[in-house]
């Protein structure tokens, strides 16, 4: 989902209007300014011996009766409880898992799985929620709040609920669901010795198998070519992992001493999922024990290296630099332009929620928020006098000190801004200038920017959200439309090549690195081409599929109804201001999102499939296979287009022929491309036709993974075949010889479309 920049002056603001106001509309699950609560019946009057047994060992669920989220109940419900040190079975309050389809297919606001932990090794009670909701502005991480929960009417007290990591979270935020997925933590007797760190140990996936459980169907091919990259061939690191999200992961638990992550002894607590782009994407997990609560840094690969607070509040931001058992950290900090990256997210960091004690504010609001919820939780595990001081005494705990928040913090500040790498003078980069201010499609543009203090610079753009950034240097030699050289105007020339660039800023010089804006990759800024509102007839409903059965499937795997639209001009057409509906008396029923526009002569897909809690166009209705209606309104209530259709056969689609100008007929389906009037064929038989391509979109070659031995044709926008070959379970294809556009990969019934943009 695109993040765009937000000045954090305003976002604050935001915050304290979002934390004043709590009530109208049903209440999100991951609202962090409002307590959940959750009730769980069970009939079972030996429920929490059941429980406890099951840790011991097959860690089944129990069925409750119900669970009652904010009044809502669902039955036939499975929950266990979870943990490692936050789990006791002499404890009343255990973190808890709650399947809610573990023996019903059913959700609570799209959500299938709750996770709640019970404020371990945290006096203050809001380690785990402030920092998820500091860490979401810099990179993709669970949403997380407060419960208080509920067994058979007993308060058994306040969670945190932190958002589950599954393959729908990352097809909500990666854009596919099909990837390698691999959840980094020591399987069983987590010691120094034993790491989920990305160390090369060889080809053998048994060598990994205690050190990363697999979350996906296939994918230990995969992780040891990362780790093997990591350990063995660092220069190529740009190529298996996303880059950016490593740093920010880096800076943020360096930052936050949050050690009970990759950067602690264990280097465990994080996920990792490779997208379609063909990226591992690291995810921290995990943060009960951030700002300090698990002071275990790791000296060499046997010592648990415990940190006193004040050992904490001067944790070298180097640590690990030449130690081989931190491969990830060894790349980073040793070579220069990734180490100035690291310490620039480090200083945004500070800046934005340290530096001007913003998290204290937050601090305050959410135990203000919790204080009654406290108060009344005779299980909580720290005492109501330790909350109350959490932000600025230490409490003991076993064998450390767990530090009191704005000591640690604010110390922190201190001593990382103290040190020379952090204090050395950032390049100063300036809003750029296009020209022209807007582009049309496919048209060249020149890029302006100032910048002092600079000895280079890059852009760093796409054209499509789910694609990975390019960067393209920036140039102050005077012959790139930059002014005269070494000026301080940097320039280049692009080429126009969607409706929408997405891009910012990069710059350093010998000591220091500054991005604009300062979250980028996370966020970054939008260059809309040209366009124009869309008049009748412009823009068409081309094609629509009712009855989906194993054909095309979204990011979550899930073949789903289909809307195509065609645009009939040679211009860029507007989405902003368009609703689609299936009801003529609502005919504003679902709205494109913000900045949506459609190329010249180019299709749009619309998945309607009554889930818009999922991510990019899916829509909040979908279509009958009996019969029904379609409507493409305007804002202004005028409609541009609209269908009615009778009943519908499955997996034969109903479009108009010629291609966006003729009368609705039935077809094989041609998602995203040319209709065409080809002999009408139902497919009957789809075993053995599932697989998948990534990176897609691409700019040079695709990776196609497929069950078993399978049969490929890639064809053209007109259907015609470029190149035919059998695929024994995966092959890379080289597309390098192939001009920028659409293109579909064929295997029995199966279509994909696979866009090469350049």
């Amino acid at each position: 989902m695109a993040r765009y920049t937000l000045n954090h002056k305003i976002w604050f603001a935001l915050f304290l209007i979002f934390f004043a106001s709590r009530v109208g509309a049903q209440v999100s699950l991951y609202d962090p300014n409002h307590i959940q609560k959750i009730e769980i019946q069970f009939s079972q009057t030996n429920w929490d011996y059941q429980m406890d047994t099951a840790m011991i060992g097959s860690e089944t669920y129990l069925m409750a009766d119900w669970v009652k989220i904010n009044g809502e109940q669902l039955d036939s419900v499975g929950v266990k409880y979870k943990g490692n040190s936050s789990y006791d079975s002499t404890r009343i309050k255990n973190p808890l898992n709650i399947a809610l389809d573990e023996f019903v297919d059913q959700k609570y606001q799209g959500f299938t799985n709750i996770k709640l932990s019970n404020g371990y090794s945290d006096p203050s009670f809001i380690r785990e929620v402030m920092a998820y909701n500091i860490l979401s502005n810099y990179m993709h991480c669970p949403r997380a709040n407060f419960a208080q929960v509920y067994i058979n009417g007993n308060y058994i007290g306040l969670y945190a609920s932190a958002e589950n990591i599954n393959k729908k979270w990352c097809a909500d935020h990666f854009y596919s669901s099909g990837g390698s997925f691999f959840k980094c933590n020591p399987l069983s007797n987590p010691g120094p010795t034993t790491k989920s760190n990305f160390k090369y140990l060889g080809t053998d996936s048994s060598l990994y198998e205690s050190l990363y459980e697999i979350k996906s169907d296939h994918g230990w091919y995969d992780l040891i070519t990362l780790c093997q990259t990591a350990s063995n061939n660092p220069s190529a690191i740009e190529s298996v992992i996303d880059m950016d999200r490593l740093i920010w992961m880096l800076a943020f638990n360096q930052v936050m001493v949050n050690l009970d992550s990759y950067s602690g002894v264990f280097a465990q607590n994080h996920y990792t999922y490779k997208d379609e782009t063909g990226h591992f994407n690291p995810i921290i997990w995990d943060l009960n024990m951030c700002f300090g609560a698990f002071p275990f840094a790791g000296l060499g690969n046997t010592s648990m290296g415990s940190l006193t607070v004040s050992g904490m509040q001067n944790y070298s931001p180097w640590d690990h630099q030449s130690d081989p058992n931190w491969p990830l950290i060894n790349i980073v900090l040793n070579d220069a332009s990734y180490k100035k990256r690291y310490v620039a997210h480090c200083k945004t960091i500070l800046n934005e929620f340290i530096a001007n004690g913003l998290f204290e504010t937050m601090a305050t609001q959410y135990q203000t928020l919790i204080d009654t919820a406290i108060q009344s939780d005779i299980h909580k595990l720290f005492s109501y006098s330790d909350f109350q001081g959490a932000m600025n005494n230490n409490t003991s705990f076993g064998s450390y000190n767990i530090p009191g928040i704005s000591n640690l913090m604010n110390a922190r500040n201190s001593y990382l801004n103290g040190l020379s790498e952090f204090a050395a003078s950032q390049p100063v980069i300036v809003m750029p200038q296009f020209s022209p201010a807007q582009p049309t499609f496919g048209m060249s543009f020149d890029i302006n920017v100032n910048i002092n203090v600079a000895s280079s610079a890059w852009l760093a753009y796409r054209f499509d959200t789910r694609l990975k950034f390019v960067k393209t240097p920036l140039f102050d030699d005077g012959a790139h439309n930059d002014g005269a050289a070494g000026d301080g105007v940097f320039g280049t020339n692009l080429m126009m090549n969607g409706t929408c660039m997405e891009y910012y800023i990069y710059a350093e010089n010998n000591d220091a690195a500054a991005y604009l804006p300062a979250r980028a990759e996370h966020e970054f800024y939008l260059l809309r081409a040209a366009y124009q509102e869309p008049q009748a007839s412009q823009l068409v409903i081309n094609e629509f599929l009712t009855d989906n059965v194993g054909l095309q499937k979204d990011e979550y795997r899930n073949s789903e109804d289909w809307i195509e639209l065609y645009n009939n001009t040679g211009t860029t057409l507007n989405l902003d201001n368009l609703y689609l509906s299936d009801d003529e008396g609502h005919l504003m029923k679902w709205k494109f999102p913000a900045n949506s526009a459609i190329a010249p002569n180019a299709y749009f897909m619309v998945w309607a499939d009554d889930d818009s809690l999922e991510k990019i166009f899916h829509t909040n209705f979908n279509l009958s296979k009996d019969s029904g209606k379609i409507f493409l309104t305007h804002t202004t209530g005028t409609i541009l287009d609209s269908i009615a259709y009778g009943t519908q056969v499955s997996n034969v689609s109903y479009g108009r022929y010629p291609n966006g100008t003729g009368n609705f007929s039935s077809m094989n389906t041609t998602y995203g491309a040319w209709n065409n009037n080809y002999p009408l064929t139902v497919p009957v038989n789809f075993l053995n036709t599932d697989f998948r391509v990534f990176p897609n979109p691409t700019s040079e070659t695709i990776t196609i993974q497929c069950e078993g031995e399978q049969d490929f044709v890639l064809m053209d926008l007109g259907g015609r075949p470029i190149w035919s070959a059998r695929i024994h379970d995966q092959q890379n294809i080289s597309l390098r010889h192939l001009s920028s556009g659409i293109y579909f990969l064929k295997s029995g019934q199966i279509v994909q479309k696979i866009s090469l943009l350049r």
